[in-house]
């Protein structure tokens, strides 16, 4: 079982990156978005949420979540991912509620908050991150959760099917799954389940679990060198041919192209 997102040593990490479409997913860690150019639409639960230059987010942890991006020019944005554990005094918060509206516009953001997001830019990139790190995090979601108004967080009861499907996924996308298995594990007729990926992922069953492979690959490629085979099977792909055909269907490159792209040299 592997998590969507590669743990780190320090509980953070932190990207400037495209804005971009990212299937529906769950995870413990909590995620902060600064829009920095072009749009970005922001999708927690059910409800979607615009942004715009210089509107920040955090989502919670434990709430599915997506990205979507539309236009010519999708932008890029900061992307900060961390751990519950560096919290500090705001983690019951962020534990028991979340925002009613979770985006903060430019004009009513906290400075602070884009200046300790491009800090942190600047300390994790060049891998001089030190232990004030943590705090200009905490500091982040302090002046964010001053700005939002909250409301009791919903309970995910097994009764959720699309926090049982998105969390049964992320848990099992690197092994061999199907359809008809997953529907037997979660006790709804595959053809229910066939419903809820239309209506709600808007893909099949087959293309939601190749984007979690993707996604998994395409961190495992920028991030390690580790070789590219390894990196497909420890991905769920069976096939070279199918992991590079989807993967070229995606990125538009082959896995060896966008690692090059992304600086990392083959071991």
């Amino acid at each position: 079982m592997r998590p969507l997102y590669e743990k780190k040593e320090n509980n953070l990490e932190i990207h400037v990156k495209k804005n971009r479409h990212f299937i529906p997913h769950i995870h413990n860690s909590f995620e902060c978005i600064l829009v920095d150019t072009g749009s970005l639409e922001l999708g927690i639960g059910t409800e979607l949420y615009h942004m715009e230059p210089g509107d920040f987010a955090v989502v919670f942890p434990g709430l599915i979540h997506h990205y979507q991006s539309f236009g010519e020019v999708s932008g890029h944005g900061i992307y900060l991912l961390g751990s519950p554990a560096i919290c500090g005094t705001n983690l019951e918060v962020m534990q028991s509620s979340m925002p009613l509206f979770p985006v903060v516009s430019a004009a009513d953001l906290d400075p602070d908050i884009p200046y300790m997001m491009k800090r942190l830019v600047n300390e994790l990139g060049s891998g001089e991150a030190s232990f004030i790190s943590k705090y200009y995090v905490q500091i982040i979601l302090a002046r964010y959760i001053q700005a939002v108004d909250l409301t009791e967080r919903p309970r995910t009861s097994d009764g959720d099917l699309v926090y049982r499907v998105v969390s049964y996924v992320a848990a099992h996308f690197t092994e061999e799954i199907t359809l008809t298995g997953m529907a037997s594990d979660l006790y709804v007729s595959p053809f229910e389940l066939s419903r809820l990926f239309a209506a709600t992922f808007h893909m099949n069953f087959n293309s939601y679990v190749n984007e979690n492979r993707l996604d998994y690959a395409a961190a495992l490629l920028s991030q390690t060198d580790e070789p590219i085979t390894d990196i497909m099977f420890t991905s769920g792909f069976g096939s070279q041919r199918t992991f590079n055909r989807v993967f070229r269907e995606k990125y538009h490159m082959t896995p060896r192209e966008y690692r090059q792209q992304n600086g990392v040299l083959e071991a």
